[in-house]
């Protein structure tokens, strides 16, 4: 592992955090460093802390403690991730016999500098309780493969000798802070302390040293295991080893997303890691990964153990249900066994978690994690990957020793851990996934837009690049975006692009049909060509995406909503505007088939007809002779309706979310068009 320090690089941090004092902004600056490297830290792990001085509000000095706070990750830390907590109040609660994790958190909160600072880190007390000015705590791969082995106190003295200290697993908090500053005291020359079970914490008196005697010792046992041959793994045998990847993942994603929503009676997404394939497609993964956690609070993120599926009817939808839904009553019912057994034995009142899994290990697939969000999934694989490295390691050094399940029990359903999840309340469409086409302007953009501000994750499909579109929609709405430039007239195209929708979150609920375009011409004189592609883009388009939602739907025994862009040409269709206003015609039509046939599969089709909009469609061109047709000016053709105002992009995309969320609601044409009695379908 390379040292990331840099001087120049720490200078620029300090005047960068002008603002903040040196040992804020170097505290900073070395949390960076330990968060930007996977290997060091995932998705808030580990952390960080500088003890220096200030004055109050009365101008007296006062020692304090700056700590990561909750809800921070090391690598994007900036000063307001690290709450001032006041270190002699911290110091004095070593005195106690016993302190709860409630009274902890009051203590620390009570003694802040700033009250609207997030809660400071579980392990604040461990920071205060040692003398030294800077310390700097992770879970390293390479710290985690020796601290889980049997003997890992023997091998810390083989690596280390007396240069690191030793403390045997206590979970976090007032315990383990009085237990890791007594083994300090014991030898005060130690560089750091190695937990059994946690991690490595390191502290030094500047932000340098601590950081360079953390990246030493990680070295140092990095070297040690790189001594050690790795084990070669067994190949397992079934039928799914040589389906293929995206074969197996097209048909298996929809059938795990949607038991998980019957199950839980809520959405999830799925995530695929395609290069973790050899390790699940091994014997030695059916033995080592049903062992337990690298670090106890992994526990919150991927339970305390994964699915794993050999599949053999993948071929058959139906039969591949029954496997996997057969494979989620054993998890769920040893989860339950899990969770009774030890409430029992620990005496405590707890409400049990769901019990689904949230990492699957797929022979022949890989590593598959399903969650609420797609970040959740990303957090839950990103963690798993390296258990898997961990595990392979570790089994190639000697053994693996983790926590056990009673250990695990009480870092799960630790209040202070699941504070980490958040309890906020989740938007309407979280865990959802819909299908937008024409998505690059105009009503598929607002339409993307809005569903991305409610929860949903996207899947963009525009004959325009849609990179910018997507970038600024995750960066506003933190949803799950993917795109895909695509002619929807292009059957096997489309059918492509649903196969990469499954790959990338699972499946999907809602389709949004909007692509099309306006094409003029007198019906009787316009020429067959013209009037044939006009359909194959303003109705068969319709019908193939339809069509192939429709598909994923069913295999997911979920429902789903088709939602199709019509137009008030269906109804009331304007002079020389045939070629448009007859696919239209067919479109209203084929949203009501699609009702007619598949309510009873619990899928809702509906279609908006709206008027005038102010998108693409409507060339400078089109827009004159549409206006003209009228008698009126371009501004006045928009407002050219009963309530006398323009209808815009973002109306009719309110109005896909309200016929998303209309439950009973099936085989509706709503019209968003300022009113026009001719066009009404009523």
């Amino acid at each position: 592992m390379d040292n990331k320090w840099n001087d120049s690089d720490a200078k620029s941090a300090i005047k960068k955090y002008s603002d903040v004092t040196e040992d804020i902004a170097l505290r900073v600056y070395t949390s960076r460093l330990i968060g930007a490297d996977p290997s060091l830290v995932l998705h808030g792990g580990g952390n960080t802390s500088v003890k220096s001085r200030t004055r109050n509000k009365v101008n007296e000095e006062v020692d304090v403690l700056y700590v990561k706070g909750s809800g921070w990750d090391l690598d994007t830390l900036e000063p307001p991730g690290l709450p001032g907590v006041l270190l002699d109040h911290l110091q004095k609660l070593r005195s106690l016999d016993r302190l709860s994790d409630e009274d902890m958190v009051n203590e620390q909160r009570t003694h802040l500098l700033d009250a609207s600072s997030p809660n400071p880190s579980v392990e604040t007390l461990l920071h205060a309780f040692l003398p030294h000015k800077f310390i700097d705590h992770s879970h390293a791969d390479a710290s985690l493969i020796i601290a889980n082995q049997p003997d890992a106190e023997k091998i810390c003295r083989e690596i280390y000798g007396d240069s690191i200290g030793i403390v045997s697993y206590i979970m976090p908090g007032f315990d383990l802070a009085k237990a890791s500053a007594e083994v300090y005291e014991k030898n005060p020359d130690v560089e750091g302390l190695m937990l059994i079970n946690h991690g490595l914490f390191t502290f030094g008196d500047t932000a340098k040293e601590s950081y360079d005697r953390h990246i030493h010792a990680v070295n140092l046992a990095e070297k040690f295991i790189q001594t050690k041959p790795l084990k070669p793994l067994t190949p397992l045998e079934g039928p799914s080893l040589n389906a293929g990847e995206k074969t197996l993942l097209n048909a298996l994603a929809p059938v795990l997303r949607g038991l998980y929503k019957n199950l839980s009676g809520k959405d999830w997404v799925l995530h695929h890691r395609a290069d973790t394939k050899e390790f699940a497609s091994s014997k030695e993964c059916e033995l080592w990964s049903q062992i337990g956690t690298a670090t106890p609070d992994h526990v919150i993120r991927t339970k305390q153990k994964p699915l794993l599926l050999n599949l053999t009817q993948w071929q058959d939808s139906d039969k591949l249900r029954e496997e996997v839904s057969q494979a989620l009553k054993a998890y769920s019912e040893s989860y339950h066994q899990y969770f009774e057994t030890n409430k029992s034995a620990k005496g405590v009142d707890k409400k049990e978690l769901d019990r689904l899994p949230r990492v699957a290990l797929v022979a022949g697939l890989g590593l598959v994690t399903i969650g609420k969000t797609v970040k959740e999934t990303r957090i839950s694989a990103d963690i798993y990957q390296h258990t898997i490295d961990i595990l392979h390691k570790s089994f190639s050094v000697g053994d693996y020793a983790p926590l056990g399940s009673s250990d695990l029990f009480d870092m799960e359903y630790w209040s202070l851990e699941q504070a980490k999840l958040g309890k906020s309340k989740a938007p309407i469409l979280q865990g959802k996934v819909v299908y937008i086409t024409g998505a690059a302007s105009g009503i598929g953009l607002a339409s993307a837009k809005l569903f991305a501000e409610q929860g949903a994750n996207l899947f963009l499909a525009d004959r325009d690049n849609l990179n910018e579109v997507a970038e600024a929609i995750r960066k506003k709405s933190k949803v799950g975006v993917a795109t895909q430039v695509l002619d929807v007239t292009d059957e096997s195209a489309v059918r492509q692009s649903f196969e990469q929708l499954v790959q990338t979150f699972g499946g999907i609920d809602i389709l949004i049909s909007n692509a099309g375009n306006a094409v003029q011409g007198a019906v009787g004189e316009v020429d067959l060509k013209t009037l044939r592609a006009s359909f194959e883009l303003n109705f068969f388009a319709h019908q193939v995406l339809a069509s192939e939602a429709l598909q994923r739907f069913l295999i997911q025994k979920t429902g789903g909503v088709l939602l199709f862009n019509a137009s008030k040409a269906a109804f009331n269709p304007g002079k020389n505007f045939g070629p448009y206003a007859l696919p239209k015609a067919a479109v209203v039509a084929l949203t009501k088939q699609y009702a007619l046939d598949y309510g009873a599969e619990g899928v809702r089709s509906n279609a908006i007809n709206a008027d005038r909009i102010r998108t693409a469609l409507f060339s400078e061109e089109v827009l004159k002779e549409r206006a003209e047709a009228r008698g009126l000016s371009p501004d006045d053709y928009f407002k050219n309706n009963l309530l006398q105002q323009e209808v815009y992009a973002t109306d009719v995309a309110q109005g896909f979310l309200n016929l998303a969320l209309a439950e009973k609601t099936t085989g509706s044409i709503i019209t968003i068009d300022g009113g026009n009695i001719a066009a009404s379908p009523r």
